[in-house]
């Protein structure tokens, strides 16, 4: 199987070669530009399967050479790298189709998960056979690429798996790529959401019934549990679950076994429980509303969705993914978000996540008469939270970062310049310089303490 090739573009000879060190202990075969004409000569020449390039370039910048290799090499995915960019650029460069955007000094794992999605569009590549199931989950975010690659480990398993995340973040599409993915995916995947179900109906749901168990049951019933025998069942909301049944689940979970309501005999049962949930079991087993034994029968593994908004790289991919199925749903042209309009949905916070987005571009495609959905519609469609935008500048966000982390530091070591330096690992002038930029005191931190 042949080495995948990736072209790394850089005005920044240091840089340059840094990458290729850090590519090649990766396994990838590397080709070297210091510009973007350099880029597309090398490209006219040799086969790449990945391009990585800085944004900041003269005399073309790495907006203008990706416009170029899309017309002419369209099957290249792109990475874009910048020390200098906003989120503006970020966002501006994946609504046009790059495939991914990502700051300096960029984290090697971060590069790597990044570089494995890419590869994984080559049909037959050695990544598409590694990369990580993403299944019906549509994201490019590095974070979900992780949590991806750590479902597609778990599912080679049987473990019991706990997903949790803000409602809406998609724990159930997350269950079912796991389910697709292990050995179990030629069985049925069974999701029941134990919220939505009454309790007095939920045992009854899930295990099962006799005729004549209680009123109204005029005949047997097979439950939930036996319907996804050798599959996967998804407990969704298990944190709603009644607290008397949640000893008849731990039974099943060490047994095996089920007793339908009225039967005299248990029933075996094989399969496989993911749970899911937006709450925090620990606490609930604190205030004793969850049992702390079936809460560790349950969470032999756990996945942690982030919410939307930590991830606003997936928002213009979502957008434009739902108005898509939309369009070809009506079997009409897609609609498209208009810069403005994207911009209006970056600085929503959303709480419902994927869930909310994807009803609020229902709600857009409604609205827009044209094929360009304005911003003053988003504003309609969405609640108006605040006047100014939730998105800062990377230079500012980087300043509140580093004055965040001196702090720390000045905390840990009680306005100790010197061990302060030596934890930053920058020397003490240097160091003195960043504290006084941020009109620091390191006195302020001595006698914290002591004080009170």
């Amino acid at each position: 199987m042949s080495v995948a090739t990736v072209l790394l573009v850089d005005d920044d000879p240091g840089l340059l070669q840094l990458l290729e060190i850090r590519l090649e202990s990766f396994g990838y075969e590397t080709l070297s530009a210091a510009s973007g004409p350099q880029a597309l000569e090398l490209l006219a020449r040799h086969p790449v399967q990945a391009l990585i390039t800085d944004l900041r370039m003269e005399p073309m910048d790495g907006r203008e050479l990706f416009a170029a290799v899309r017309e002419r090499w369209p099957t290249v995915p792109v990475i874009m790298l910048t020390a200098h960019g906003t989120i503006r650029e970020a966002v501006d460069a994946t609504v046009d189709g790059v495939f991914s955007f990502l700051t300096k000094p960029v984290e090697p794992a971060e590069l790597q998960s990044v570089l494995e999605r890419a590869m994984s569009l080559h049909p037959g590549s050695a990544a598409d056979t590694e990369a990580a199931p993403q299944g019906r989950v549509v994201t490019r975010s590095a974070r979900m690429f992780e949590l991806l690659e750590q479902a597609r480990l778990y599912a080679e398993s049987d473990a019991n798996i706990l997903v949790t995340g803000e409602s809406g973040t998609g724990k159930e599409l997350l269950a079912e790529t796991i389910h697709a993915h292990s050995a179990r995916a030629q069985g049925p995947f069974v999701a029941i959401n134990c919220s939505a179900i009454p309790d007095e109906l939920l045992e009854s749901e899930l295990f099962g019934h006799r005729k004549g168990a209680f009123t109204g049951a005029s005949q047997d019933r097979q439950g939930l549990f036996v319907t996804a025998d050798g599959g996967t069942v998804l407990l969704d909301e298990i944190g709603d679950m009644p607290f008397q049944l949640q000893a008849k689940l731990l039974r099943v979970l060490q047994e095996g076994e089920i007793r339908p309501l009225g039967a005299q005999q248990n029933v075996p049962v094989d399969l496989r429980v993911i749970s899911a949930t937006h709450v925090d079991l620990e606490a609930s087993i604190r205030e004793r509303r969850f049992r702390e034994d079936l809460y560790y029968r349950l969470n032999v593994v756990s996945l942690h969705i982030p919410p939307l908004r930590e991830r606003l790289e997936d928002i213009p991919l979502l957008a434009d993914h739902f108005l898509a199925a939309i369009a070809e749903r009506a079997g009409k042209p897609q609609k498209k978000l208009s810069p403005e309009a994207l911009g209006q949905l970056l600085n929503h916070d959303w709480p419902g996540n994927i869930r909310e987005l994807q009803n609020a571009m229902e709600r857009l495609n409604a609205l827009s008469r044209g094929p360009v959905i304005a911003e003053a519609l988003v504003s309609q469609a969405l609640p108006v939270e605040s006047s100014s935008p939730r998105i800062h500048s990377l230079s500012d966000a980087r300043r509140d970062f580093e004055r965040h982390y001196l702090v720390q530091l000045l905390s840990a070591t009680r306005g100790n310049m010197t061990q302060a330096a030596e934890l930053a690992g920058r020397n003490r002038s240097d160091f003195h310089k960043l504290v006084k930029r941020h009109a620091l005191n390191a006195g302020d931190f001595r006698n914290s303490d002591e004080e009170g």
